[in-house]
């Protein structure tokens, strides 16, 4: 190789560094809100089961609700969730179906994440994460 082959290559590395370096970037950065994103919906789905059978164990669908609400949002303290907005709806109509015959109690969770620390500037902050889950009522427990 001669010494004018070699100037021609000089900066070569540099260039090609400045034109992956922000692609690199944006790919960790899109591996992280993913990985924020599968741990969120899993924390979701936990707090979804835990307020159904919390509601479930319920004595009366007054004191169901709230039981319900209250469980979620500890599940999601637990996990180190931050809901900008959460909305816990709990069904629990079954309470009223007689003893003897099979019941549940299923409860709806939505709750917007926010993921404008890490998110590539002008792709969306926030998503609306969703879960649901049903439990069974004791089928021969007095319901009210």
């Amino acid at each position: 190789m001669t010494a004018a082959a070699d100037t021609h290559d000089r900066g070569s590395i540099a260039v090609e560094l400045a034109i992956l370096m922000p692609a690199f970037i944006a790919l960790i950065v899109l591996a992280v809100v993913a990985g924020r994103l599968v741990i969120a919906q899993s924390a979701i789905d936990l707090a979804a089961h835990d307020a159904a059978r919390t509601a479930s164990l319920a004595r009366t669908a007054d004191t169901a609700r709230p039981a319900a609400l209250a469980a979620a949002r500890n599940t999601l303290a637990e996990q180190g969730i931050r809901c900008l907005d959460l909305t816990v709806t709990v069904d629990v109509s079954q309470f009223q179906v007689p003893v003897g015959q099979p019941a549940f109690v299923r409860a709806d969770l939505a709750c917007t994440v926010s993921f404008s620390d890490v998110a590539i500037p002008g792709a969306p902050g926030n998503r609306v994460l969703t879960a649901w889950f049903t439990s069974p009522l004791d089928q021969y427990r007095v319901r009210t």
